[in-house]
């Protein structure tokens, strides 16, 4: 372990105490629930899924059962989400790909190859799974943490993710993960961050810049 990696795992060990172990905040009960629920979810709120979720997987409550309906059947349950009529034809392929198979993908090469499906979502699915990391969840809030936090000067979801994985431990790639992205949601706000609030705040770039006194 070089010192880059010893140093911000010792650093974000209060965030991960906090933050680490929590579940995706959407509202699931199983790796079907899931899968649909965070392709529904893309550029829409995770509360507008958990509101929408159960009535839609009442009338299908399987990959077999979803398998056996068309778009335009799906439209009624998810017509308030953003993009619903694409992500009615990728929810249904997805359907149709996993109905019969014996296992659930556990690989991010596997999951990214179903529609609706890239890197962010792969690593939030492996995470809740408990499959072993093999990526670091990267949405808009950890985006913004981040690079606040002084880990790196990249913006890219994709350049941030190899930043990050360059100086964390694999063993913590999962959590940190989702502890970030919990703190960009509750205290590192993209306007008047609650700084006092954050347990990083001696060690973040953005804190000495902008409010240090």
């Amino acid at each position: 372990m070089n010192a880059t990696t010893k140093r911000w795992e010792t650093i974000l060990q209060p965030l991960l105490k906090i933050y680490g172990s929590r579940k995706h905040p959407l509202a699931y009960r199983n790796v079907y629930e899931l899968t649909i629920m965070i392709v529904l979810s893309a550029q829409t709120t995770d509360a507008l899924i958990n509101s929408i979720a159960p009535t839609l997987f009442e009338k299908y409550p399987s990959f077999k059962s979803l398998a056996q309906a068309t778009p335009s059947e799906l439209y009624p349950f998810i017509q308030s989400v953003r993009g619903y009529r694409k992500k009615a034809e990728w929810i249904i392929a997805i359907a149709k790909s996993l109905a019969n198979k014996q296992e659930y993908p556990r690989s991010i090469e596997e999951l990214t190859s179903l529609p609706g499906i890239g890197r962010k979502t792969a690593n939030v699915i492996l995470r809740e799974l408990g499959a072993p990391p093999q990526g670091i969840f990267i949405d808009l809030h950890v985006a913004r943490v981040v690079p606040r936090l002084g880990i790196t000067s990249e913006t890219k979801p994709e350049k941030i993710e190899k930043a990050l994985m360059s100086v964390l431990p694999q063993h913590l790639w999962h959590d940190a993960g989702m502890a970030f992205s919990y703190l960009g949601r509750e205290v590192c706000r993209p306007k008047n961050p609650h700084c006092d609030n954050c347990p990083l705040f001696q060690h973040c770039a953005w804190y000495k810049d902008n409010k240090k006194s």
